[in-house]
């Protein structure tokens, strides 16, 4: 079975929006954004708002966590894929459940109700530290970045 062409999966709670369509996805050149996302997956109005948003020619798939385990081995070597995530528990059962992801970007995590703010414009829990955590014991090399012309913002400040 071939590997996934997986060119970046990215953690932004606002999941397909002008800084991914655009910004990301120029840099990247991806021709498949994929939404990796229980809710999502079911909520056809949130589908077509991301739809809209997304750049023209690239196609946008809009799976569930478990769906995107089952079929993501199944893509084709010509489909340059960015995953577009709302957590780093999602992530992690993503990898968990097989799916190569080797790099994930930190965008957007908002601040809510019993999170702290570690960086520009991410916000994280203690459940998602123990995530990030075991991401990076399964290999994936984490980064911060809010779109590709900002600095890479230090990883460390996750665990702080």
């Amino acid at each position: 079975m071939a590997e996934p062409n997986i060119l970046l999966t990215r953690i932004d709670n606002r999941l397909i929006h002008g800084q991914v369509a655009t910004q990301w996805n120029s840099t990247l050149g991806s021709n498949l954004i994929l939404v990796a996302n229980d809710e999502v997956s079911t909520n056809t109005m949130r589908q077509n708002l991301m739809k809209m948003a997304a750049p023209t020619g690239v196609q946008t798939r809009f799976f569930s966590i478990q769906k995107t385990i089952d079929v993501i081995h199944k893509a084709s070597p010509a489909q340059k894929i960015f995953i577009v995530l709302d957590s780093p528990q999602d992530a992690l059962k993503l990898v968990e459940g097989g799916v190569p992801i080797k790099k994930l970007n930190i965008g957007n995590m908002h601040m809510a109700e019993g999170k702290r703010q570690v960086a520009t414009t991410v916000a994280v829990n203690d459940d998602d530290v123990e995530c990030f955590r075991k991401l990076q014991e399964h290999g994936v090399e984490l980064s911060i970045q809010r779109v590709p012309s900002t600095p890479v913002e230090d990883t460390n400040k996750l665990f702080a």
